[in-house]
């Protein structure tokens, strides 16, 4: 199918909760208005300078359990991490995590994969903040190691991150091979490992600054994000009509206010309205509008597959009731 043609699909990524009931309620309405996937992110910062100083959100809740917690309390829902950061655990630990969130959902886990790229909270946590390329080679290797071990053959691995030896993965996933593998980033040699290595292709900013500011934003506009599609379609050869390709929607406004919201957006983040308005990370207008710019962005790029903030879970609705699964 060529990705052009592909079924839109929309996520909902989130970060917190007040309590389980709230949480449960929040998965429920999630599957209940269209919505294909409730995706976390991988981050551990509690408030502070530390997390001040990146410009991220506060993510509250730990990836894995409250993946589980919400499939626990749908029934089509997908769950699913956007992304895990590989540096945070080791390949063997989260190929299990990964089976059995994919046994207990019956088969609902989409596997998010990343090399990590927020600086203060490696060195927050202790962690050793390699460079990318670094990073990326480590990635690379875990993501053979994980794929190895979910098939629940035997595994004999000596690369030069990880050794492991003498055992084989289990659970096995309901998903065969494996789950869907999704490989977020936004440089040019970690794209050319998701066209290669995963079935879904998540956009990101080149976060090569550590922090989310304006020249992560600037990485990701029209022409550039075209050009990174175009890094993953040379990188994929035969099997890039094969790939879903995903982005983060993470300046969603549904108003009627589109020009002057983009305005002030824009200045914020160094780009004239117009760039707001047609960048690849933002959605801004009516319902109406959101829907020709998905439209038009997916014959652009081949992008069909949608992640909003969970702020906008009740206000984007409107477009995914008209749009998914079209």
């Amino acid at each position: 199918m060529s990705s052009s043609n592909r079924p839109f699909r929309f996520a909902v990524q989130t970060f917190s909760a007040s309590s389980g009931a709230e949480w449960a309620d929040r998965a429920r309405r999630i599957e209940g208005l269209g919505y294909s996937t409730l995706h976390l992110a991988d981050h551990y910062l509690g408030p502070g300078p530390a997390l001040e100083s990146t410009n991220h959100p506060l993510q509250e809740l730990a990836s894995v359990p409250a993946m589980a917690a919400a499939a626990a309390a749908t029934q089509s829902l997908r769950i699913g991490c956007r992304v895990f950061c590989n540096d945070y655990r080791h390949p063997v630990m989260l190929a299990k995590e990964a089976a059995t969130l994919d046994l207990l959902s019956d088969g609902r886990l989409e596997l998010g994969m990343g090399a990590g790229w927020l600086r203060a909270e490696y060195e927050a946590a202790g962690f050793q903040f390699d460079s990318p390329g670094t990073r990326i080679a480590r990635l690379e290797e875990a993501v053979e190691l994980v794929k190895a071990l979910l098939s629940g053959e035997p595994v004999e691995h000596e690369g030069e991150y990880y050794e492991t030896s003498g055992f084989s993965g289990a659970p096995r996933p309901v998903q065969r091979p494996h789950p869907p593998l999704m490989i977020g980033g936004g440089g040019r040699r970690v794209l050319g490992l998701a066209a290669r290595e995963a079935n879904v292709v998540s956009f990101n900013f080149n976060n090569r600054s550590g922090i989310i500011g304006p020249d992560g934003v600037a990485t990701s506009t029209a022409d550039a994000t075209a050009e990174k599609v175009g890094w993953v379609r040379e990188a994929a050869g035969d099997r890039f009509d094969d790939l879903e390709l995903e982005i983060g929607a993470y300046f969603t406004f549904v108003t009627d206010a589109a020009e002057a919201t983009a305005a002030g957006m824009g200045k914020a983040l160094g780009l004239s309205a117009e760039e707001m308005l047609r960048h690849p990370h933002g959605l801004i207008g009516t319902p109406d509008a959101l829907c020709e710019e998905l439209e038009r962005r997916r014959e652009t790029y081949g992008i069909s597959y949608v992640t909003v903030g969970d702020a906008a879970i009740d206000a984007f609705a409107p477009v995914v009731a008209r749009l998914a699964g079209k």
